[in-house]
């Protein structure tokens, strides 16, 4: 398994934006599925976005037509831009790559949404 590490988190205004990093260790190349969860304090763990080796996208519906997740698999690197960020977006963002049997994680990145 690669090792994952994230970057890019940090305080915006709500409004703004962020872009986060996740960097491999290793070739993703072959890695079939990458993306970033998100938890919040006292909340369970929730996908954001994902992308696969054909480029394919999913999001979840609270993030569609905010948040972009893109790869590059020359640099090993999955990037998430977040525009128009919302106060409920704040979370600890989490990196993920492979399938669910068989996934890496990052140690995750603080993103905080506040005025």
């Amino acid at each position: 398994q690669v090792q994952l590490v994230e970057f890019g988190g940090g305080l915006v205004q709500p409004g703004g934006s962020l872009r986060l990093l996740c960097a491999a260790s290793g070739s993703i190349v072959n890695i079939f599925v990458m993306g970033w969860y998100r938890q919040a304090p006292g909340t369970e763990r929730e996908f954001v976005a994902a992308i696969t080796t054909t480029y394919d996208t999913n999001y979840a519906g609270s993030v569609r037509g905010r948040f972009t997740v893109s790869r590059d698999n020359a640099k090993n690197t999955v990037y998430l831009q977040m525009d128009n960020l919302k106060p409920e977006d704040t979370a600890v963002y989490y990196c993920f790559g492979g399938l669910r049997d068989n996934r890496s994680w990052g140690q995750g990145t603080q993103v905080t949404v506040s005025s």
